[in-house]
């Protein structure tokens, strides 16, 4: 059967204000009961892989190495979004046939939104 992606796990302060952000740039509710300590986004939508957030006491120091990558119709709708939401705009990108942006969550998490190929 081979192995699935259950979850996309994120180290935070708290899980729960994450979880929020992660959310609303989704469109997705936060499951419930979610904490400081603990937060999934997608179970209640029926998406997979989750998002889950854990509040761990030291985050890893620097760049973080696994990151989203999401792709919009309008990327600069969606670019206004994510800043209108909490998130930092770190750079635009137009190289190896992409056009894409990085962004930071209100954590320091780094995420990219590019446009949506037409196939």
């Amino acid at each position: 059967m081979g192995l699935k992606i259950a979850h996309i796990t994120v180290d935070c302060a708290d899980a729960a204000e994450l979880a929020g952000f992660w959310a609303q740039l989704l469109e997705l509710p936060v499951d419930p009961d979610a904490s400081a300590q603990f937060a999934t986004v997608g179970a209640s939508a029926g998406r997979s892989p989750l998002l889950m957030f854990i509040q761990v006491p030291d985050k890893t120091p620097g760049k973080n190495v696994v990151h989203l990558d999401l792709t919009a119709e309008d990327l600069r709708v969606e670019q206004e979004r994510a800043v209108a939401l909490g998130a930092k705009h770190i750079a635009d990108f137009d190289e190896y046939g992409a056009i894409w942006s990085t962004f930071a969550d209100p954590e320091g998490n780094l995420f990219d939104i590019a446009i949506e190929k037409a196939d």
